[in-house]
């Protein structure tokens, strides 16, 4: 590993190996050596079909997953500086969400059944290979929500959609789960959590806890995402 790999990996070591970083789940897989690496070069046609392709191996490991915390993977995409024309978290959101469509764009899967194609809906979630998907989107340009910068390049943080619901779901323990990480993001980031993170299926929207806005403020934008056929 040399030149901007070696120093967005070690920009993410940084990040995972401090004690208050909120994320337990990805602080625990980096130190179990359990994280996934996709680097991606340019976001044109060829760095596209490279990331789709290390995104369908991804999502092909992930159907072997044993349901344990210890073998939870994260896939971690990381982007050239040049590969991104962005300096406003807007401007690298926006750049996260093209790359979301194109990615869908050269999907050849059909969209699982039960998962929405409306990201307007409770029950949409971005899917590849017919893998409903959870993705962090992180920018250095992230200044007030530190815990969505992991560094000097744009990231994007790739689960499964069902890790979550094992880990952190709609049960008394996945509740207790999530109040320690949101209390933990207040503490790192020195502001309350985004009022956009929720719970699958309980009336909060996917799309909007991809790339977190910084003011505590309502979004009225709607999702950059179409499906492809709609």
């Amino acid at each position: 590993m040399t030149g901007w790999h070696r120093d967005a990996f070690e920009d993410v070591e940084s990040r995972l190996t401090d004690p208050g970083f909120p994320c337990v789940f990805s602080r625990n897989a980096f130190r179990k050596k359990l994280l996934k690496f996709v680097f991606a070069e340019d976001a044109g046609k060829e760095g596209i079909e490279h990331l789709g392709e290390g995104l369908k191996d991804y999502v092909e490991l992930s159907r072997q997953w044993d349901g344990a915390l210890d073998t939870a993977y994260p896939l971690v995409v990381v982007f050239s500086p040049d590969a991104v024309a962005a300096e406003s978290v807007e401007e690298y959101h926006a750049f996260g969400w093209k790359v979301l469509q194109d990615l869908h764009a050269i999907d050849p899967a059909p969209w699982p059944e039960g998962v929405d194609k409306d990201p307007g809906s409770e029950a949409w979630s971005m899917c590849f290979h017919g893998m409903p998907l959870f993705v962090n989107m992180s920018s250095p340009a992230h200044r007030v929500r530190r815990s969505r910068n992991l560094g000097r390049h744009f990231v994007l943080v790739i689960n499964p959609r069902e890790r979550f619901d094992v880990f952190a779901g709609e049960t008394p323990s996945g509740r207790k789960v999530r109040s320690n990480i949101r209390g933990r993001i207040g503490r790192y980031d020195g502001t309350p959590h985004a009022w956009q993170l929720g719970s699958y299926g309980t009336g909060a929207l996917e799309w909007t806890q991809y790339g977190l806005v910084e003011e505590n403020r309502e979004r009225a934008d709607q999702c950059p995402f179409t499906f492809r056929g709609a």
